[in-house]
């Protein structure tokens, strides 16, 4: 991997859990494991409403990622492959819950 692409801290790849703060308001809680994104990763609205998370494995992202509009109504579903490489399954949904896309693997 790229070290621009990795958090370092005082020189050295950083491991551990980054917070990213906007207007006093925790807004993403990353996990990292030598400078790349290994772990738990979360993302707020600066009102306290969860936004986004998911899991990252070698700066991959792996397993399920859930999206939500900012009232709380889930926008987004994908399941990625345990690689991080591949989407296997895609739900969309719009403001008010409506199902927007389904998408799986192998589909055209």
């Amino acid at each position: 991997m790229d070290e621009s692409e990795q958090l370092f801290y005082q020189g050295v790849p950083f491991t551990g859990e980054a917070v990213e703060l906007q207007r006093g308001a925790v807004v993403s809680l990353n996990t990292y494991k030598e400078g790349v994104e290994d772990g738990p990763i979360r993302q707020w609205y600066v009102d306290g409403v969860l936004r986004s998370e998911g899991v990252m494995r070698d700066g991959f992202p792996v397993g399920e990622f859930r999206k939500w509009h900012h009232n709380g109504v889930l926008a987004a579903r994908t399941i990625m492959s345990e690689d991080g490489l591949h989407q296997l399954t895609i739900f969309e949904w719009d403001e008010s819950g409506e199902l927007t896309k389904e998408w799986h693997a192998g589909q055209r």
